[in-house]
């Protein structure tokens, strides 16, 4: 297997010559590379091709910041991890859409190890022979939405407020709209009526609105663009509805917001996918329905069978090329096939697995083909087959709430 290449950043001498001690296991599978600034880095990937860029943020001349949106626009298939340390809150927002990775400094080397891992999983993905060759025959993928690009760049600006990612928001009118009916819905569990954008905003918070954008934004782009072999709306509200259940899932197992937020937006984005591959190859992907239904399997290994690749990974490759966190992307590739992530924890991807689970549980009208088959073994892995039947009953009343 040809090595990964890795080109690490940082002002500090002592630091890289810490990082190299760290890594010292991994060289067999690893070649790494060294610079001591932002610059310099440019400089060695003018003429090298690296997997990975991991910088720091605090740098003299052009900081992390700088120097990944510079290695997003230049090299975009380069997976890119930014190590924070102390820096000001103003300048880590300002990685929040050009880094997929993020690691606290100083770090600890099982971490560092882990966080690397990731990102070659990730990378692995993006460059996969079967879904190279997928993407280009479905053309065009959906581009990444102009909101959304504006909410990112309102969050790097310090003196930005919740009120002004609203007004980006409400300068699209369908969002606008759609935001708000969500909002005002029972699947958010508020019970006063919100008229205005800034306040749904600042009901959902930012991580939410951010999903939101994004997943309406893939919908609105094939609306009433032919045939499709199953119902957008459907799809729709088993997405919305995995992304909550995900959501209460995570905040059942773990305090941590990011684990919370992150189950949110990968349960909403799980099946993009599918969207993504009816749209481009309609007959086809017919086809997978028709194999799935009779059969029967479930949908993803007929896709599997008649594509060399399913929705998992062509949604996971997007969310990939657009920037979002390794945990999502994850959790999105990985939702059918938990036995294969390496993970012995709780995490995003149990989360989705589960809540996906869950939801073909209880709408069984609404899938294609066989239903999910509950993982056992994965479950033991990761030390949460206890938890199984707490999982269902949240669900459950999280379900009758939704239809009350």
């Amino acid at each position: 297997m040809e090595k990964k290449k890795i080109l690490f950043v940082d002002d500090e001498k002592r630091v890289l010559d810490g990082i190299r001690r760290m890594l010292r296991p991994l060289r067999k599978g690893l070649i790494m590379e060294f610079a001591e600034s932002g610059r310099q880095a440019l400089e060695i990937m003018a003429n090298n091709d690296f997997d990975i860029i991991v910088s720091d943020m605090r740098m003299p001349g052009m900081d992390g910041a700088e120097l990944l949106s510079e290695v997003k626009k230049r090299y975009p298939y380069t997976m890119r991890v930014v190590l924070t340390g102390q820096s000001s809150a103003e300048a880590t927002l300002r990685t929040v859409g050009v880094a997929h990775q993020f690691l606290d400094k100083p770090c600890e080397p099982e971490r560092l190890r882990n966080v690397i891992q990731r990102a070659l999983f990730i990378k692995r993905i993006m460059m996969h022979p079967s879904l190279e060759k997928l993407v280009a025959g479905l053309g065009t993928l959906p581009s990444l939405p102009s909101v959304y690009e504006e909410i990112q760049s309102r969050l790097a600006d310090p003196e930005s407020s919740v009120d002004d990612v609203a007004e980006c928001i409400k300068k699209d009118v369908a969002m606008s709209a759609k935001i708000l009916q969500l909002v005002n819905s029972a699947f958010f569990g508020h019970f006063q009526h919100v008229e205005s954008p800034a306040k749904a905003v600042h009901f959902l918070g930012l991580e939410t609105i951010k999903a939101l954008v994004l997943s309406l934004h893939i919908f609105a782009q094939y609306e009433g663009k032919g045939s499709f072999p199953f119902s957008l709306e459907d799809l729709w509200l088993h997405s919305l509805s995995v992304g909550n259940l995900a959501k209460k899932i995570a905040a059942m197992e773990t305090g941590e917001k990011k684990v919370i937020d992150d189950a949110f937006i990968a349960g909403m984005l799980h099946d993009i996918g599918k969207l993504i591959l009816a749209a481009g190859m309609t007959e086809r992907y017919q086809a997978a329905i028709d194999m799935a239904s009779s059969a029967p399997m479930e949908l993803y290994e007929a896709e599997a069978k008649i594509f060399r690749a399913g929705h998992a990974e062509i949604g996971g490759y997007l969310m990939g090329l657009w920037g979002l966190p390794g945990p999502i992307v994850e959790a999105i590739v990985y939702h059918h096939r938990p036995e294969r992530y390496p993970s012995k924890i709780f995490d995003v991807l149990t989360a989705v697995y589960m809540a996906d689970f869950f939801e073909h549980e209880t709408e069984p009208d609404a899938t294609i083909g066989l239903p999910p088959i509950m993982d056992s073994d994965y479950l033991a892995r990761i030390n949460c087959s206890g938890r199984l039947t707490a999982w269902r009953e949240l669900c459950r009343v999280e379900k009758e709430r939704w239809h009350e």
